[in-house]
């Protein structure tokens, strides 16, 4: 029992930061039905503003977090005006390529600039590397910062979306973006802003990867961009709640295949979780079928 809890609690932190990269790419879905194959790269993105933060500029935890924040912010918004915007109403292909393309773009621009080596955020603040027993499971300061922080953003999203004005008009378009621009709301105003959030959310969980790991590269995106993508779509691609509940059974599913079995095999039973979902529940867990007239 001791051994599941620890399991249990490792899986937890991990099925945060897959939480939190999965509510962007469910919520552009939601919006406007666009898989953003480049959400995993503005998470790497995030990782690397944290780091020069963190190494270079001597600054805090928190103050990293938040700048690694707004420049994803500003990041998503780019990205959305410069290769989504053009393509509105283009094919779904077109737009699918162009999210590969803009993934590889990032990759290796990152690679350019700062190298394909692996950085280190370093020697971490002594608060951070403490670490607490509690009936024979280990807890880690970075596993309570990470699913503390990942907790609170994931509150502070739902209250934009559910009590904002900027939320109701994300809701909106989700549900009939014609209807919502002949009520008088900004489309593209509200696809930027959709953007702008889920880019904030995974700048966020860079950072938090790269003080729970302590190593970043160019090409860290790839992996879990897959897993968070696989999270959403097993809850339910375009469902917030969706998002938390396939990011957190991943997460738990990875630890568990590693601790009771071998780490080699994590990566076929988050795919094999895929196909299982896509055959037997196409619209996800808390997905439902929804008729289309043609």
């Amino acid at each position: 029992m001791e051994q599941l809890a620890q399991q249990l609690v490792n899986g937890l932190a991990l099925g945060s930061i897959y939480a939190l990269i999965a509510l962007g790419y469910t919520m552009v879905y939601g919006i406007i039905q666009l898989i953003n194959f480049a959400h995993g790269d503005v998470y790497m993105v995030g990782a690397y503003v944290g780091y020069f933060c963190m190494v270079h500029l001597n600054l805090g935890f928190v103050e990293s977090l938040v700048i690694a924040m707004a420049v994803c912010t500003v990041l998503g918004v780019v990205i959305e005006r410069v290769a989504y915007k053009p393509l509105r109403k283009s094919t779904r292909i077109a737009v699918l390529i162009t999210a590969i393309g803009v993934s590889l773009l990032l990759e290796y621009t990152m690679m350019f600039f700062v190298g394909a080596d692996t950085r280190t955020y370093g020697v971490l603040p002594p608060f951070m590397e403490q670490s607490f027993n509690v009936g024979g499971v280990l807890i880690t300061m970075k596993q309570i910062i990470i699913i503390g922080v990942s907790v609170l953003l994931m509150v502070v999203l739902q209250y934009i979306v559910r009590r904002t004005k900027v939320g109701k008009a994300m809701r909106a378009v989700s549900q009939d973006a014609d209807a919502a621009r002949l009520m008088g709301i900004s489309v593209d105003n509200t696809i930027s802003f959709t953007f702008a959030l889920g880019s904030a959310l995974a700048g966020a969980a860079g950072v938090l990867v790269g003080v729970y790991y302590n190593a970043i590269n160019p090409l860290m995106g790839v992996l879990p961009g897959l897993k968070a993508f696989i999270a959403a779509v097993f809850g339910g691609i375009g469902l917030i709640p969706g998002a938390l509940l396939g990011g957190y059974f991943i997460g738990a599913a990875e630890t568990l295949v590693s601790g009771y079995w071998s780490s080699l095999y994590t990566d076929a039973v988050v795919f094999g979780i895929l196909i299982l979902v896509l055959i037997f529940k196409p619209t996800g867990l808390l997905g439902s079928n929804v008729r289309e007239k043609v």
